[in-house]
């Protein structure tokens, strides 16, 4: 029997820290009959087995396949070592000189701490802060590496007896999970009136919930800052929210308890619900019902969805859990309620998310009536991630909470890069060996407290995973702000400083997140980026190879009478469209519609730039066909073209597409579309015509460049219909698309294509 017994030796990489691992392994070993060792070091998990063949096998098949809800594997080592005839499987501390290099992402609360959470014999009853190693608050309170109690902003609250007992138990779910506490030793709530003064009350939560359904407009704070609550289905709080954040048509996004109660509003699909329940907890948008507007007047006011999320901190399941009375029945979460709630960032217009009590109190002055507020600091802002439900998949629109500081794996490695990323949606993007990490979502760098937010989480991230670049990677743009601190940061690190063309970034993205770094195809549809000539560019065919990208073609240029001011007012482009072709008839009702005596002045604007944005051409044709003239929110105009199509079958109106020196001009088509007098087809056939152009542009240089794999970015891409009709088009010429769907084709992830682009360049030079 004794030659049957083996011995190896696992490492064991991934994220693998933090999360539960070490207790899993020794249940599983345990289980298997196996000897050994399991410890923390650090390079990740090291696991010393020792049993029969037949039992390592079993071990390490289960391994991969039963890992807890935070855990992933990237690698796993073996290496035969000498039996010695271990006795026993213990739990060893870390090594010493061990730093963890990873931080895990916050976590949406898992389904046994919320079944303590509400269960009334347990001590942990209706404790806002209740969390274990499989979920809670994890990268928003970590200030430094090691991840450790001492490196977060728990290390104000020393656990209680009770706790520390947890903490120190491999048998035990809070086995090292720092933010473990309870209700004698851990944070607690504050409820404060509108001028920050504490509300006296018996229970914190219950007056919240009732002032709430008072119509009241609460600022609560939750694990990357605060949001705004009200009563999603109370049409005067809506309205009054909208008022005081000025924020007249931009949808709101509501938190409902489950499937069953968001039901009735939206339609989500079996992955969609798969992602609103996992430990990310991510925003998704989901399509309306016929009685959504009914049920939430004002949520989503001209367009087909709407976003809907799941509670995913303690305090959120502790307000579900009031309005429904505070049930004994233990499976009361997976009943019905009718509790919806507005969870919208709580942020002055394009600031940064507010995450302290006193900033709250400041910032949201004249907005919130009330502040659920507590004593465990925010010390990283994160906002909600965002994706979108489509006909197969869903796709990330912003990556930030859950997803944050999770690494997107890359085919190879190589020296460590900074991209800075874009001006609008911005993220940065930092590399070490074969990992990229994206910052959280920062917003448009138009405000300096974004561009400081910016600066600080490059900061941070370089810190805590001891990344020392010596490549600095920008937009081609000298005048953003994230070129300057390329800048800034090429000084610091007497690194090399690289532009990248924005839309051949937008194109390496999608390759980066693919694993690919052959020569392939990128339809770049996007709002603006300048181009290699100076130009806005944003409609592009690209040919990207390692080394380098070349423009194949382009859709023909558009004028922009006031330039960036269009972006706003698609209204400037229909006016220029329809002067152009002499619709004086149109040109002034238009000029009626958006309120302005003449347009002639604006139609008459010499030197206006042109640009060859897609972006730019659904702004203006959802001018020309009535949709909407002024955007109050970036993308406004082409997400109310894209809702205004919903339900229509498109007609090929390629006939109407005249061809420009090689490029499709698809002005003759907008002009013959204003003229329909049923919108919805306009906007349909407008859709059905732009696939169908340019597919056919990317199967000629397919056949000329013999290119198979084609890459879809740019954030036009995230018009679902237009790229469902894309991939179809494309796949039936037995073309492979790839798209963005966890890291956003929009300039989300712009700052991952920046850094690819120097990394294959490198590689590429190096295999020379």
């Amino acid at each position: 029997m004794s030659s049957s017994i083996r011995a190896e030796k696992l490492r064991i990489k991934g994220t693998v820290q933090g999360v539960g691992f070490r207790p899993f392994v020794f249940v599983l070993a345990k289980n298997e009959g196996l000897t050994g060792t399991v410890l923390n070091d650090g390079r990740g998990v090291e696991a010393v087995l020792e049993g029969s063949s037949e039992a390592l096998e079993r071990f390490r098949t289960r391994l991969l396949k039963e890992l807890p809800p935070l855990a992933s594997i990237e690698s796993v080592e073996a290496e035969d070592i000498p039996v010695e005839g271990r006795q026993d499987f213990v739990i060893l501390e870390s090594r010493s000189n061990s730093v963890s290099t990873v931080i895990p992402a916050d976590a949406a609360v898992c389904e046994a701490c919320l079944k303590e959470l509400t269960d009334k014999n347990n001590r942990r009853y209706r404790y806002p802060f209740i969390n274990c190693t499989h979920c809670g608050p994890r990268y928003t309170i970590t200030a430094h590496l090691p991840y450790d109690r001492p490196q977060t902003s728990m290390k104000a609250f020393p656990m209680c007896p009770d706790c520390l007992q947890e903490y120190k138990n491999p048998l035990d779910r809070r086995f090292h999970a720092q933010p473990n506490a309870c209700d004698v030793c851990g944070p607690h709530l504050e409820l404060k009136d509108k001028k920050g003064n504490l509300v006296l009350c018996e229970d914190e939560i219950a007056e919240l919930l009732r002032q709430i359904q008072d119509g009241k407009i609460a600022a609560v704070k939750g694990l990357g800052g605060f949001h705004l609550v009200c009563d999603a289905g109370n049409a005067a709080a809506v309205s009054e929210l909208r008022q005081r954040k000025h924020r007249p048509f931009k949808p709101f996004a509501v938190m409902a308890l489950n499937d069953l109660s968001a039901s009735r509003f939206v339609r989500i699909s079996e992955k969609a619900s798969k992602e609103l329940h996992s430990p990310q907890a991510p925003i998704v948008l989901c399509p309306k019902t016929e009685d959504a507007d009914r049920l939430l007047p004002g949520i989503a006011p001209e367009l087909n969805r709407i976003g809907v999320m799941m509670p995913y901190t303690p305090i959120h399941w502790l307000l579900f859990f009031e309005a429904m009375g505070r049930p004994e029945d233990p499976d009361w979460y997976k009943k019905e309620c009718d509790l919806v709630l507005v969870m919208t960032s709580a942020n002055a217009g394009g600031e940064p998310l507010v995450i302290g009590n006193d900033e709250a109190v400041q910032k949201l002055d004249g907005i919130a009536d009330l502040f659920l507020t507590h004593n465990r600091d925010i010390l990283i802002r994160c906002d909600d991630s965002v994706m979108q439900q489509r006909e197969k998949d869903v796709q990330l629109i912003r990556r930030a909470r859950g997803f944050t500081p999770v690494a997107v794996r890359l085919p190879y490695g190589g020296s460590s890069v900074i991209a800075t990323g874009p001006w609008l949606k911005n993220t940065a993007c930092l590399t070490k060996d074969d990992h990229a990490f994206l910052t959280q979502h920062i917003g448009d760098t138009d405000r300096v407290s974004n561009c400081r937010t910016l600066a600080r989480a490059v900061e941070h991230l370089s810190e805590i995973f001891e990344i020392t670049p010596k490549y600095i990677a920008c937009d081609l743009h000298p005048d953003f702000f994230s070129t300057s601190l390329a800048e800034e940061l090429a000084d610091k690190y007497d690194a090399e400083l690289i532009p990248v063309q924005h839309h051949h970034a937008h194109i390496a993205a999608v390759m980066a997140e693919h694993g690919l770094s052959e020569p392939v195809l990128g339809l770049a549809l996007d709002g603006v980026g300048l181009g290699t000539d100076n130009k806005p560019w944003g409609g592009e065919l690209l040919k990207v190879t390692p080394e380098s990208f070349e423009r194949l073609n382009s859709i023909a240029p558009i004028t922009m009478p006031g330039a960036d001011k269009c972006a706003r007012e698609g209204w400037r482009m229909a006016a220029k469209i329809f002067a152009e072709d002499g619709k004086a008839e149109a040109l002034e009702k238009l000029a009626q519609e958006v309120s302005k005596p003449s347009l002639h002045l604006i139609t008459a604007q010499a030197n206006a730039p042109e640009t060859t944005s897609l972006g730019r051409l659904f702004d203006a044709a959802a001018s020309m066909f009535g949709i909407c003239h002024v955007s109050s929110y970036e993308g406004e105009a082409p997400v109310r073209l894209q809702a205004a199509s919903e339900g229509r079958q498109g007609q090929n109106r390629t006939d109407l597409v005249e061809v420009i020196d090689g490029h499709p001009n698809f002005v003759p088509l907008l002009l013959a579309l204003s003229e329909y007098t049923d919108i919805q087809q306009a906007a349909a056939d407008f859709q059905e015509t732009l696939a169908q152009v340019l597919a056919k542009e990317v199967i000629r240089a397919s056949e000329r460049e013999n290119i198979q794999k084609v890459c879809l970015s740019g954030g036009c891409c995230l018009n679902s219909l237009l790229t469902q009709r894309l991939r179809e088009l494309l796949e039936r010429h037995e073309l492979q698309v790839y798209e963005g769907l966890k890291v956003p084709p929009n300039d989300g992830g712009v700052s991952l294509g920046q850094a690819w682009v120097v990394l294959m360049r490198l590689h590429s030079t190096a295999k020379e």
